[in-house]
């Protein structure tokens, strides 16, 4: 049965033990909180679904693999991009255990760390992270690999360290530049629109907007495939911060969608500025609505721990305005409602969030007119020309923006 001891931070400060079981079709896990760490001033529960006590807490994958491991341990395991890179570098039938302790230890996200007896990590990918200076190498990989993924063995094992754990299914990486640890994010083979420069431009029009984003930039913008940077917001010079996507948080269960409402309910058990957090959350979800972000399901919010057994909701990121005629959510506004994109939706739900209905009806006609005002020139701004611009106009305009800027 393989074992890792679980640890947080630089220090390798130990919280606990996870073992794992496979038997071929189902997948198990066990985690056992350590009693050092049980009986520590300063402990906290590494996520809602796993409480501070003593005895095991079971996962098991019977229905879906990812479910073997509980939420916060998943979150700290490669994604799409990342497994498809660890499979072909360190061949397949790989369990969820060996995705997520053989995935880089040094960039992987959060704090968490699964170490050996030895208390070294367990992780089989450690190429040097790379520095700004070779972004456009690593473009050049990620290419490779899309064009022929068969084929391109060392470019796999070359990216599958640097990748981590991050999440997603677009060519992405890990590089250092600045002080700071950063995602890098990638032109894809797919791609029809400039997907990485609306990325930065919207996260820039966020901030405008009046939210908690994270810091991002374009690199090699006047190529025809830039790389948009986005600054990794779980690291603090070499500190680890512990990180939960709100699918942890939930402790949800299943492909299907959740809802805001009951990120606000937990927003209101687990955060330490529960009214900051709530009001945060209402205003993401006018956005979300507003520049059309298709991309807002429960593994795309997050919380960032703040001491005290409290979290706070992590900085916005993957916020991707998406054209469509079908207006809907990955993440329903009212628990058990529908998914559509609506602001009167969000209105009626607007005092789940302690927000009140007239303050509520400000906030929407302000970031409005802040976008419609400046989401063509901050596209711009970014390297689109003028007729890549157009491509995303119904992604701002249309009737729920009009009828926010008609509030």
């Amino acid at each position: 049965m393989p074992e890792a001891i679980v640890a947080l931070g630089e220090g390798k400060r130990i919280v606990g033990r996870l073992r794992f079981e496979s038997d071929g079709r189902r997948q198990h896990s066990q985690f056992e909180y350590d009693a050092a760490w049980l009986a520590a001033e300063d402990r906290f529960a590494l996520a809602p679904g796993l409480p501070l006590r003593e005895g095991s807490h079971f996962s098991s994958g019977k229905d879906d693999k990812r479910s073997a491991l509980p939420g916060c341990f998943a979150d700290a395991a490669p994604d799409s991009w990342g497994r498809a890179l660890m499979t072909k570098a360190l061949g397949g039938g790989l369990s969820e255990f060996d995705y997520l302790v053989l995935s880089d230890d040094r960039t992987r996200q959060g704090a968490l760390r699964f170490l050996g007896e030895d208390m070294e990590p367990l992780s089989d990918l450690t190429p040097p992270i790379p520095r700004l200076v070779e972004l456009e190498r690593l473009r050049t990989l990620a290419q490779r690999f899309e064009r022929d993924p068969s084929g391109a063995e060392e470019e796999a094992r070359d990216l599958a360290g640097v990748a981590g754990s991050l999440g997603g299914a677009r060519p992405k990486a890990n590089v250092e530049g600045d002080g700071h640890l950063w995602i890098a994010k990638f032109t894809s083979a797919q791609d029809t629109k400039p997907v990485e420069r609306a990325e930065v431009a919207t996260l820039k029009l966020a901030r405008m907007c009046g939210l908690r984003v994270a810091d991002a930039r374009l690199e090699l913008r006047d190529s025809d495939s830039p790389i948009a940077l986005i600054r990794r917001f779980d690291r603090r010079g070499d500190t680890r911060i512990p990180y939960i996507s709100a699918r942890t948080a939930l402790d949800w269960q299943g492909e299907e969608g959740g809802f805001y409402t009951d990120i606000a309910e937990v927003i209101r058990q687990i955060s330490s500025k529960p009214v900051e957090d709530l009001h945060e959350l209402w205003r993401r979800i006018v956005f979300t609505i507003l520049v059309s972000n298709k991309d807002d399901h429960l593994k795309n919010h997050g919380f960032i721990y703040a001491g005290g057994d409290r979290w706070r909701l992590s900085p916005a990121f993957d916020i991707n305005p998406s054209p469509s005629r079908h207006r809907v959510l990955e993440t329903g506004i009212i628990q058990g409602g529908s998914f559509d994109a609506s602001l009167e939706i969000a209105l009626e739900a607007c005092e789940f969030f302690d927000v009140k209905r007239d303050k509520a009806r400000q906030i929407a006609h302000d970031v409005a007119t802040t976008l419609s005002g400046n989401w063509r020139r901050a596209m711009q701004e970014e390297g689109m020309t003028g007729d890549e611009a157009r491509l995303y106009q119904d992604a701002f305009e249309h009737s729920e923006c009009a009828r926010a800027l008609g509030m």
